[in-house]
């Protein structure tokens, strides 16, 4: 872990939401003010150029392509914008490969999360709501014939030729990441799941095996409250029911380096900009066999 990741999850870790923005924003203007020096020292590339390097990286042997990206952390480096990055990825897919990004909600900044947002006003609109997960994931969202999930939070957008079968039914789950989810979807098929701009910190595909190994899954978990609610999807209106559950241990993804291999879960920087690769299934079935054993990414008090 590097030092950055660390301190990133201290704040997370000790922290209130505002003091986290407070922080965030001044480690972004701080950034922005060393932004000559930045491309200086590390170089420059544009979107043709990224494509370029996943070809070369990454390749194309995928059915999906899953990608969690962060234009603020590829700046300054990157010289296009969030537009040029969403064309450039529909295009190293082509038609016959589905991409996917998540457009997860969280909730009203200040409202205290989703649960209270979703008690004040239970209504979720899938298709409006914006994602909070970036600009380029809202941008990809709003693309024509991109096809959403279900969720109120942990929403999923795709668009390709399997991309009405991995959203199918996720509001039908009983766990957001778990069985009938896109994520199992995902780890049932060949997805390679990238990171550009972003550590493995944004691995979601992490919380499948939660939901996939149920009471199996040796960390302990007590019940989240229920909130009825309505999805709203143009003119149908779905009843739906936000629950769960919540586990009891402290998170800590940084664990996963000790899980899986640097074969199976590739970090590397271009141009100074972190990047990750890996599969939904070896995401899956390493973490799976890890809690058989009894290790998980949760750490005990």
């Amino acid at each position: 872990m590097n030092l950055l990741e660390a301190a990133s999850g201290l704040a997370v870790r000790y922290l209130g939401g505002r003091s986290i923005t407070a922080l965030r924003e001044s480690y972004f203007s701080l950034r922005t003010r060393m932004h000559p020096l930045l491309r200086l020292v590390h170089g420059t590339f544009d979107a043709p150029q990224l494509r370029d390097h996943l070809e070369e990286k990454v390749g194309r042997d995928f059915e999906v392509l899953m990608v969690h990206s962060s234009v603020n952390h590829m700046k300054p480096m990157y010289t296009g914008d969030a537009l040029a990055l969403v064309r450039m990825l529909i295009d190293f897919c082509g038609p016959d490969r589905t991409l996917v990004m998540p457009a997860f909600y969280f909730g009203e900044p200040g409202s205290g999360g989703a649960y209270a947002t979703f008690r004040s006003n239970p209504r979720f609109d899938v298709r409006r709501t914006p994602s909070q997960m970036g600009l380029v994931t809202e941008m990809f969202r709003r693309t024509k014939g991109v096809i959403p999930s279900r969720h109120p939070v942990y929403r999923m957008s795709a668009l390709g030729p399997l991309a009405q079968a991995l959203t199918a039914g996720h509001e039908h789950a009983a766990d957001p990441a778990g069985l009938g989810t896109p994520f199992e979807f995902m780890a049932k098929h060949n997805t390679r799941i990238i990171g550009i701009g972003k550590p493995i910190q944004v691995l979601t595909q992490a919380h499948h095996v939660e939901g996939a190994m149920g009471e199996e899954f040796p960390v302990p978990r007590e019940p989240s409250p229920t909130v009825p609610m309505t999805l709203v999807d143009g003119k149908e209106e779905i009843p739906f029911v936000l629950g769960g559950y919540r586990l009891l241990w402290r998170f800590d993804i940084w664990r996963m380096r000790g899980i899986m291999t640097p074969d199976t879960l590739r970090e590397w920087q271009f141009h100074h900009v972190p990047m990750f690769s890996t599969t939904a299934r070896e995401v899956t079935e390493s973490l799976v066999s890890a809690a058989r054993r009894g290790v998980t990414l949760y750490v005990k008090p």
